[in-house]
């Protein structure tokens, strides 16, 4: 499967942004789905995840309660809404497929990546 990430750009702080990822290739609702993050300088971290229903979902701290993941299969699309921004939230932001079905917080985990889109917040 491959998977195409959209929807990042410039925002400021407390904006919002929809990520996107669409897959093709494949049907997204054979995987289970995450977003993950790296800044410059940093180590990839996780984001959110969801199962392969999308009843169940997973959000790092640093962005609980601010963002939220969600899936549409019958797009074969999962987003990631981002309300709040703070500039501590500027990375590439990618999305990533598992074959599995349960949510997963390790990028080793992770079967597949989009190429990235790329969010900045402003101060």
């Amino acid at each position: 499967v491959q998977l195409q990430a959209s929807g990042g750009g410039l925002v400021q702080a407390g904006g919002s942004l929809r990520l996107s990822c669409a897959a093709s290739g494949g049907t997204l609702s054979t995987y289970a789905m995450g977003w993950f993050r790296q800044a410059p300088g940093k180590e990839r971290e996780f984001v959110a995840a969801i199962s392969r229903s999308g009843g169940t979902t997973s959000h790092a701290d640093s962005v609980k309660g601010r963002f939220t993941i969600s899936r549409d299969n019958a797009k074969n699309t999962v987003y990631l809404q981002m309300n709040g921004l703070k500039p501590e939230d500027t990375a590439v932001y990618y999305c990533a497929a598992r074959e599995g079905a349960l949510v997963r917080r390790v990028p080793s985990e992770y079967d597949y990546w989009g190429q990235g889109t790329l969010v900045t917040v402003s101060s």
